[in-house]
């Protein structure tokens, strides 16, 4: 009997650090210590170890076991690491081989019976093991699809504790269980709704466009029944398919979220509009014990939905501004920060007013003055500074309806293509800079040397910094808007009459 060694995979955020488990027997009372900063869950690993090898029928010997988990000041959180603790006690009483489970990384939470359980962020966990240099990843048989995204691992899915220890020289008989399976994936819903189903408002049209097109945030205001939600919904249509780093990024968002991957990465977009009463932690994430993410974060690379947004909190709201500068979310505990990718696009709609009909053409408004100004006033003007697109929408009238049905507007698939040559071209202006979008280009870099527009061109937007009508911010935000519809009209440089319809974009608001 000797010292059992293997390793497993310890999540902050996305990123993943490895923990050595080390495993001793000594000739103390019988017990079973476990060290190493581990949390309620993982705490309850000695028990769960214990029983998950009894019923296996690889119990371990009545002695005082001492389990490691190394680097000792690092916080471990959850039960994945049930498969390593239980292997490496095995390696220490010398019923399976310690040299072999030394080269191989375990993950899997073990059930009493045995067997083993999946478990969350299994990507992430397999794609730190991969970069950290471990060539074989052994995980539960409901993790085993997912687990093999990760190019050039070798991934041993296995069904119980017992497998597991006749796979690394267990002399045991082999008895077959049945594998606990994860929740399979949802379908996609090939159903969603195309561009062309909205009628009326051209202009609300065109700015989703725009904004898909720059990777722009949206502010859209009007009535009940204008539109604004059936224009959100399309935005993730717009959007080109994701790039394989992307790809990888949002399936392990959604893998350490508890959300179903399976057998290939997610290529689409996301999609997240979470509820006006979500909590800051729900919205950017958090949570007691393992930091999880929130919808801000499954929304990267996709794009965030908030509808009715003054109903949100507004501190759950100015929550979002670090990431919409800055494309991180950071979340700070007291011994850990995680970090989580925050490039999504946002889309905020909202009501005039609580009543909703304020500047309606065909209903009336019953809100007080200060009750309008309240309202909209719970949306802080930082938070609105950081929107490219400020539009007001209003409901269709008959006349408007009539035409829809005379001629089909534009539709997703030929919008999808604009965003498509848009992109393409402003990845080919910027190919020699650290930006792809049009929205992550900085002020300084558009009114530097090279690209600065001619005083001519931008005398509309100049006269509107003059007077206050837009901030500085503001002001580097219409120039990049401007760029955007430059490139989906195919020119080299915006002009002046783009450089006003990028400004109407921004203050269509106030109009």
């Amino acid at each position: 009997m000797g010292l059992g060694r293997t390793y497993a995979v310890s999540l902050l955020g996305l990123t993943g650090a490895i923990v050595e488990i080390e495993a001793d027997l000594s000739s103390n009372l019988p017990a079973f210590v476990l060290i190493g900063l581990p949390d309620a869950a993982l705490g309850e690993a000695k028990d769960r170890v214990r029983s998950a090898a009894v019923n296996s029928g690889c119990g371990l010997p009545n002695r005082k076991i001492t389990v490691n988990l190394s680097p000792a000041a690092l916080p471990k959180h959850g039960s994945g690491f049930d498969l390593a603790i239980a292997l490496s006690a095995l390696a220490a009483a010398g019923s399976i081989s310690a040299e072999s489970i030394g080269r191989v990384l375990h993950l899997g939470e073990l059930g009493l019976d045995g067997r083993l359980r999946p478990i969350n962020g299994i990507l992430p966990a397999v794609l730190a093991a991969a970069r950290a240099g471990f060539e074989t990843v052994m995980v539960p048989s409901g993790n085993a699809d997912e687990a093999a995204l990760v190019p050039e691992v070798r991934v041993v899915a296995v069904a119980s504790l017992r497998e597991a220890a006749i796979w690394h020289g267990g002399e045991f008989e082999q008895i077959a269980v049945e594998p606990i399976a994860r929740v399979a994936a949802a379908e996609a819903d090939e159903r969603e709704g195309d561009l062309a189903d909205v009628i009326g408002n051209p202009d609300a049209v065109e700015a989703m466009i725009v904004a898909a097109a720059g990777g722009h945030h949206v502010f859209l205001l009007g009535p009940p029944g204008a539109g604004k939600t059936m224009l959100a919904a399309r935005l993730p249509g717009l959007l080109p398919d994701l790039d394989p780093h992307a790809a990888l990024e949002v399936s392990s968002i959604r893998s350490l979220g508890g959300l179903p991957v399976g057998r290939s990465l997610v290529r689409r977009p996301p999609f997240e509009a979470p509820h006006h009463t979500a909590t800051a932690a729900a919205l950017v994430g958090g949570g007691s014990g393992q930091i999880r993410p929130g919808a801000a974060a499954r929304a990267s690379d996709g794009v965030l939905f908030l509808d009715e947004a003054p109903e949100f909190s507004p501190s759950v709201l100015d929550a979002l501004r670090q990431p919409l500068e800055s494309g991180l979310i950071t979340i700070h505990r007291a011994n850990a920060v995680a970090t989580f990718p925050g490039r999504f696009q946002l889309v905020m709609a909202a009501n005039p007013c609580p009543c909703g009909q304020y500047g309606a053409r065909d209903s009336e408004c019953t809100c007080p003055p200060n009750a309008r100004r309240r309202y909209v006033g719970r949306l802080s003007g930082p938070l609105l500074d950081r929107i490219d697109i400020q539009l007001r929408v209003q409901r269709i009238t008959a006349a408007q309806l009539r035409a829809a049905q005379e001629s089909r507007g534009v539709s997703t698939a030929t919008a999808r293509e604009r965003v498509a040559a848009a992109r393409a071209r402003a990845g080919e202006r910027l190919a020699a800079t650290p930006w792809r979008l049009n929205s992550q280009v900085p002020g300084a870099w558009l009114r530097g040397p090279g690209v600065r527009l001619a005083q001519g061109v931008t005398a509309s937007i100049d006269r509107a910094l003059e007077r206050g009508g837009i901030t500085m911010r503001g002001y580097d935000r219409v120039l990049r808007l401007a760029w955007t519809i430059a490139d989906l009209a195919g020119n080299d440089s915006p002009n002046a009459a783009q450089l006003g319809q990028a400004l109407y974009l921004r203050r269509a608001m106030s109009s």
